[in-house]
């Protein structure tokens, strides 16, 4: 079934669409794909966000490549200081090499959040390149050794074999897990959806009396929402009509909204994100920008529950694999949880302008996860459900619903 809106979220959209007046403005109809065309050319273009999802991609799989992986490769897979077919090329794809765009110019990147937190935005970057760090100093010398509490190693998981540090994380997963709420999500719910982005400078009257970009076919506003759309569909086969192959696009946000589209408590969030990302865009056509805002409000809180959701799965699911003592597979769906955890400080409250989480209260939820002497090796359920409480509570779901 389609999840009701929060009422806070409802009541923003009503006051978005009571503070303009349309009348004499073309109705806003969204088509049913993502197509939209001027003068019989597309006016949609996010090659940019399918370049770094690409780049994403090849450096998740390079974590656990034993026989050829190094800490300058990695860390130039993230930084892509070189570019441009220069002398290093860390990426199996040619294109990509030759790309000037990067992962890590755009991780805690966003004007809602970092434009004047430029220390904190660093202090992210830099924990993206320790676990990095930590994969090859920590991991790669003792993956033949069996891990134990206070010493890193591997850990059978089923017909997995998971590679954790001497506190249980696998490292792997803390990256990836945070790089989708640090890089996806921030970048649509905290910038590309932004009013300070969609209507900075001129764009608003340029967008209403035509103005194309110099040598495009779109607007700056069109080619901004276009760029937040990018960064959850911009890797699927069919752009214009993703849901077709909803979670199978990459490894990145979109797998994770499929997988909570998946379940049943939380069917058809799927269909509303792109509906909002559908008739948003259509809004920015008709000039509609009301419209266009509340759409947005729609997509930031849709997509914000979906790395909440999934932080209280994984720390549920670890919760029943550590009463099991199946320890492998508990510190994999722990240090999935983790990177989730992380994430939401990247999400976005309409309602406050800010995120639902603050540094501090996901600083404290990181702790009690990790900071112990051994980390995972000393959690309990208790503590896995007091964080996953804290987390629901901030939304309209309920631990069980989001944990099972």
């Amino acid at each position: 079934m389609t999840r009701n809106y929060p009422l806070a979220v409802l009541f923003l959209v009503l006051a978005l669409f009571s503070c303009d007046d349309n009348e004499g403005l073309p109705e806003v109809n969204a088509p049913s794909t993502y197509t939209f065309e001027r003068n019989g050319q597309s006016t949609v273009s996010f090659s940019g966000q399918t370049t770094r999802i690409k780049m994403a991609e090849e450096l998740s799989s390079a974590f656990l490549d034993f026989d050829n992986t190094t800490e300058a490769l990695l860390l130039e897979m993230f930084r892509n200081d070189d570019g441009q077919g220069g002398d290093v090329n860390p990426f199996q794809d040619a294109d990509l090499n030759a790309a000037t765009k990067s992962i890590k110019s755009k991780v805690a990147a966003s004007r809602d959040l970092f434009s004047t937190n430029a220390t904190e935005s660093a202090e992210i970057k830099a924990q993206f390149e320790s676990w990095i760090s930590g994969q090859i100093n920590e991991i790669y010398p003792n993956r033949n050794q069996l891990a134990t509490a206070g010493n890193a190693g591997q850990l059978a998981d089923g017909t997995s074999t998971r590679y954790v540090n001497a506190k249980g994380l696998e490292y792997n997963q803390a990256f990836t897990k945070s790089l989708i709420s640090a890089l996806m999500l921030d970048q649509m719910v905290n910038n590309y959806l932004s009013t300070a982005v969609l209507d900075e400078g001129s764009n608003q009257e340029n967008n209403s009396q035509g103005v194309l970009e110099d040598g495009k076919n779109y607007t700056t506003m069109e080619h901004k929402w276009d760029e937040a759309y990018g960064y959850l569909f911009g890797n699927a086969s069919n752009q214009a009509d993703p849901l077709t192959e909803l979670g199978s696009a990459d490894g990145y946000l979109n797998k994770y909204l499929g997988r909570v589209e998946g379940d049943d408590d939380f069917a058809g969030i799927a269909q509303d994100v792109f509906n909002a990302l559908t008739l948003g865009r259509a809004a920015i056509v008709a000039q509609q920008y009301d419209v266009r805002d509340a759409q947005a409000a729609i997509i930031k809180q849709k997509l914000s529950e979906i790395i909440a959701i999934r932080a209280v799965y994984y720390l549920q699911q670890g919760k029943i694999a550590l009463e099991n003592e199946q320890y492998g597979t508990a510190f994999h769906d722990l240090s999935e949880g983790f990177g989730f955890v992380y994430g939401l400080r990247f999400t976005h409250n309409s309602l406050s302008g800010t995120s639902f989480f603050s540094r501090s209260e996901v600083d404290q939820m990181i702790d009690d996860l990790y900071a112990s002497a051994n980390g995972f090796w000393d959690l309990d359920a208790a503590t896995l459900d007091a964080i996953s409480a804290s987390i629901a509570n901030k939304f309209d779901f309920t631990v069980a619903q989001a944990g099972n």
